[in-house]
């Protein structure tokens, strides 16, 4: 027998749910975890690399590690900057849909799948994106897969589209309030910057610049500030990526997904906006858990008020929900397709939503 043949033996005679699972680095994501664990981590190896084509595709239990190491050879990369959490597997990259600083530049995680394997709740192999069978009423289902948690089916195999590392990287600072970095961001948005990623933290605003040498040099004229040399700002990129920034330590932390253009959110706790103003963080102090039904409710309309919603990324009482409530036509979407690959509501059952 395959692994495959293994899975859906598993899925097919299950009498309780089934918790999908890799490294298990993100098991502190979502609402509780629930059922007995169906452990990817044996299927796993690099099923295609193809470095002209930019298109790598591999089994869901392939290190996150492996891959990043092979593309580096080829000097290439996965755009979005998924958390290195030690032990992350690939199937867990795309089913948390998690990305890093380069997101607002490059794009989120969904929008380089370019296909899947998916093995449903009746234990059958199904194929979306480049040799497909139809997707599901109109869906593109392997994007869709991107930020699920597992609700939806067992991610088998992810082809992901890669690009090459930028030629050249240039980091700087600037001593700003968060009103006037979030001028300056959108400002800068609107102009041809080669702006890879931002941070503005403690009234701190840093900027990544790549591209090519002569984009980033002019940039570096245009844009002034105080330099951050290669290995600080390697580091400083990449404790935000990997979430080991001092800032992520501690307390409960929600994350607010707004319009860049958003003003100034006025809510009590240490804030840090990342994706040009389009991402921003928010630390509470672990005692500031009284009555966290109210202080959910109120960051939740202040985030809807902007025109955003809000996530209890981590810690934090998970009875206020995690993922910000949906809409009644976006909730009705979510139970056809659960309906349609799930039928029997066996994946981690009530991982993004309790009912």
């Amino acid at each position: 027998m395959t692994v495959y043949d293994d899975f859906a033996a598993r899925i097919r005679t299950t009498q309780t749910p089934l918790r999908i699972r890799g490294g298990g680095t993100k098991d502190w994501y979502g609402q509780a975890l629930k059922g007995d664990v169906l452990d990817t981590r044996v299927n796993c190896g690099i099923v295609s690399y193809e470095p002209t084509e930019l298109l790598i595709t591999a089994r869901c239990g392939t290190p996150l590690a492996e891959i990043e190491t092979l593309l580096a050879r080829h000097n290439q990369m996965l755009a979005f900057e998924p958390p290195r959490y030690e032990g992350s597997t690939i199937g867990g990259v795309v089913a948390s849909a998690l990305s890093g600083p380069r997101r607002a530049s490059a794009g989120a995680v969904r929008d380089f799948v370019l296909g899947a394997v998916l093995m449903d709740g009746r234990g059958e192999i199904l194929r979306f994106g480049g040799q497909v069978m139809k997707n599901v009423a109109g869906y593109d289902v392997s994007r869709l897969l991107a930020g699920s948690l597992g609700t939806l089916g067992l991610i088998l195999e992810v082809s992901l589209k890669v690009l090459p590392v930028p030629l050249r990287e240039a980091s700087l600072r600037f001593g700003m309030s968060e009103v006037d970095a979030l001028r300056c961001l959108n400002e800068w948005a609107g102009q041809p910057l080669p702006i890879s990623a931002s941070c503005w933290h403690k009234d701190v605003l840093s900027l990544r610049l790549s591209g090519a040498d002569a984009a980033v040099e002019a940039a570096l004229r245009k844009l002034g500030g105080q330099a951050l040399e290669g290995a600080e700002a390697n580091a400083f990129w990449a404790s935000l990526r990997d979430q080991t920034h001092a800032y992520f330590d501690g307390g409960s932390l929600w994350r607010m997904s707004v319009p860049s253009h958003a003003s100034a959110l006025i809510l009590r706790g240490e804030q840090l906006i990342e994706w040009g103003g389009a991402q921003r963080w928010l630390k509470l102090a672990e005692d500031d858990a009284a009555n966290s039904g109210e202080r959910a409710g109120a960051i939740r309309r202040s985030v809807a008020a902007a025109g955003g919603h809000a996530t209890l990324f981590r810690g934090g009482d998970k009875s206020v929900g995690v993922f910000h409530p949906l809409a009644p036509a976006v909730a009705n979407i979510h139970e056809r397709l659960k309906q349609s690959f799930d039928p029997a509501g066996i994946f981690n059952p009530g991982r993004m939503y309790a009912d």
